[in-house]
């Protein structure tokens, strides 16, 4: 990685975070108001969708705070 530059781990990681609180949110919204019992998925009661939401909100933080731009670096050389 180059000096003073913002790594992509950085917004790769914003990006984890954003798409699993979405998909989070989303099977928490199925739990509480499941779909119709023809619209459903063969493995629904394993509600991956929370799993999965949980999962990558986890991954996307630990990217973000591992690679989050430095406020004691300076852009200038």
């Amino acid at each position: 990685m180059h000096e003073g530059g913002i790594s992509i781990w950085f917004f790769i990681g914003i990006c984890l975070v954003v798409t699993g609180v979405l998909i989070f949110g989303t099977g928490l919204y199925h739990l509480v108001s499941p779909p119709p019992l023809e619209h459903r998925v063969v493995l629904y009661e394993l509600h991956a969708d929370i799993w999965w939401g949980a999962l990558l909100t986890v991954v996307g933080l630990l990217y973000s705070i591992k690679f989050r731009p430095s406020r004691t670096q300076s852009t200038h050389s």
